[in-house]
């Protein structure tokens, strides 16, 4: 795991590729890479590329970046892990290709030296890389089909730049810094800046499952994800999800460090220990957060937590946040957000406090709730739409709404929405899912940023495009939750929390082989039923008390309802204030800001 950037000239009149420039973007990455530091720029001075390490696998300078082929003609920075590197360098080597060292980056560089776009298909694994070609002057950059790990790029000026942050572009000075109202907007409008927005327009994302090529000063982008509707029958030889999920399990716990958990009183994390314990010579350590105002709550995690660890007898660490823990490492959290979210601060707290144990890798139940279809939105957004199609053609409907929709507003804001967002699966799930309507943005930002910003992104065009036609409601709602929810929050959350504090995190339930072994499954749109039937199988020695708890994940006082019954509707009004109050620390104006803590 680490931080990679790169500055290719695009056109000869382009100055020289700065070395300050590449030292300050690098080194602005720090904390992504402790363990070591590379800097490679070519003769000519076309070329740089910088490196910062977080010594995982092969923890020798065998595994040193950036690294160079033998012969000379590829160059590769790389951030991730590819959990089925081994069977990939034994297919090299039945091919006669010698590997110098034990890492998995020079695995990749092999494979794209042989294959090219081509060897993306064969990798399993969380990753975001770049290779430079000597001989065809080339730069080749792509990202994993989940998004779990980060590349942003800048192309302007006659420089192309990448970075695993926008700060850390940003840090090399040479960008404007100016705002992009649509990345604002869609801030806004979701809770997280959707992709390949960022908040400034000279900064793009590399898009989830895509790769692209800087090549004769120009950079195109390519896909080469394959991606099938969730719906289609399985292969009838497919593993069982729960062998899935084992499988997916051992492969994450690939490392030549120790291997942690975060452990909350949930399910999914649960399943994690139990199958982890199968493949490895002892329990894992867990972890898990509480708060003083929490104890005795239905919503206190560490009760169940603790139960889990004790049954599995995993070394257990619990700690216990107080108020003024929390607020003395509020401003360091928001500090360390690379983009604005109104969510995070969980895996900052308990990727604080894991660091300081001594971890360096850890797995999280990420995922679980898209790929076993667990969130209440995969009964509510089909409900919904169901309520508003039948609804929206009866006389009357329309202007009594419209007199209605305003009254309810103090408690359910997005109510005025319901009929014009809701005659659609896209519609009613940015509903459910948003944070502010489009209406209500001129009065929380400059009407300028807005209207620009709104005229610029469209939340329910960017919803839509992820579907597929003829999918059913709940392969809908599965692909709407995995390619905006997880990809453009919960994961990047999870990158820029864990790595602010030098700690890989992994996510077993975000992988291929797991979620097509599920697409054959058809998970009840009931809440969990699908989830616990597999826990069942997969782990018939868990707790039943853990298998029946209600779903509750980390909570943090101050910024998630404390009450386990707490409406949608009263999370929606606190994340408001949460994302005005983080707006404006990114340096946006905005018009109204009260505390969230």
């Amino acid at each position: 795991m680490c931080g990679i950037n790169g500055i290719v000239r695009l056109t000869a009149d382009a100055p020289p590729v700065s070395r300050e420039e590449l030292l300050k973007t690098r080194d602005a990455m720090a904390s992504r890479g402790p363990d070591g530091s590379g800097l490679w720029t070519s003769a000519d001075c076309g070329v740089g590329i910088g490196h910062r390490r977080l010594a995982i696998i092969d923890l020798s300078e065998g595994g040193a970046q950036p690294m160079t082929s033998a012969d000379g003609r590829y160059v590769i920075v790389y951030n991730g892990e590819i959990y089925n590197y081994r069977e990939l360098r034994s297919d090299l080597e039945r091919e006669g290709i010698a590997c110098r060292s034990q890492s998995d980056t020079e695995v990749l560089l092999a494979l794209f030296a042989r294959h090219g776009a081509d060897m993306l298909p064969k990798l399993r694994g969380m990753y975001a890389f770049a290779v430079w070609d000597e001989k065809e002057r080339s730069l080749f950059l792509a990202r994993d089909p989940y998004g779990i790990k980060p590349l942003y790029y800048s192309a302007d000026g006659g420089v192309f730049r990448f970075a695993s942050q926008v700060k850390a572009l940003q840090a090399g000075r040479r960008l404007s810094g100016k705002i992009d109202p649509a990345g604002v907007v869609g801030f806004l409008l979701w809770g997280s800046v959707p992709e390949p927005l960022t908040l400034f327009p000279e900064i793009r994302a590399l898009p989830a499952g895509k790769w692209a090529e800087v090549r004769n000063g120009r950079f195109a982008v390519h896909a080469w994800e394959r991606v099938e509707p969730l719906g289609v029958a399985g292969d009838r030889r497919s593993p069982t999800v729960a062998g899935a999920l084992e499988d997916s399990v051992r492969a994450h716990l690939v490392s030549d460090v120790p291997v942690g958990i975060f452990l909350s009183a949930g399910l999914d994390s649960a399943l994690l220990l139990a199958l982890a314990c199968r493949h490895l010579p002892r329990p894992p350590t867990t972890f898990t957060l509480t708060f003083d105002e929490f104890r005795g709550t239905a919503v206190d995690e560490g009760p169940g937590a603790a139960e889990v660890a004790n049954q599995f007898g995993a070394p257990h660490v619990e700690w216990c946040v107080t108020r003024a823990a929390f607020d003395d490492l509020w401003p360091d959290a928001v500090n360390a957000m690379d983009q604005p979210t109104i969510d995070g601060l969980n895996v900052y707290l308990i990727s604080h406090f894991a660091r300081e144990a001594g971890l360096k890798v850890v797995l999280s139940g990420l995922g679980g709730d898209e790929v076993f279809g667990s969130y209440p939105s995969f009964a509510d957004v089909p409900r919904w739409h169901r309520w508003v199609s039948r609804g929206v053609g009866f006389p009357g409907v329309n202007p009594l709404w419209s007199r209605l929709g305003p009254m309810m507003a103090a408690r359910w804001p997005k109510a005025a929405g319901l009929l014009r967002y809701g005659t659609t699966i896209a519609g009613t799930y940015f509903l459910r899912r948003g944070l502010y309507l489009p209406e209500e943005l001129t009065g929380v930002v400059d009407p300028e940023i807005a209207r620009d910003g709104l005229a610029a992104y469209d939340p329910v065009a960017d919803a839509a495009r992820v579907l597929f036609t003829g999918d059913d409601d709940w392969t809908s709602v599965h692909f709407l939750e995995s390619r905006l929810y997880m990809r453009n929050q919960l994961l990047r959350d999870a990158d820029w929390a864990s790595m602010a504090h030098s700690l890989e995190l992994r996510v077993p339930f975000v992988d291929i082989p797991l979620r097509v072994a599920a697409a054959a499954a058809h998970f009840e749109p009931a809440r969990s039923h699908g989830k616990v039937a597999v826990a069942r199988e997969a782990a018939p020695e868990l707790p039943e008390r853990t298998l029946g708890r209600f779903k509750s994940g980390f909570m943090i006082p101050g910024w998630k309802p404390p009450r386990p019954t707490a409406s949608p509707q009263a999370w929606g009004l606190q994340s408001r204030a949460r994302a005005l109050e983080v707006l404006k620390h990114f340096g946006v104006p905005v018009l109204s800001a009260p505390p969230v803590r």
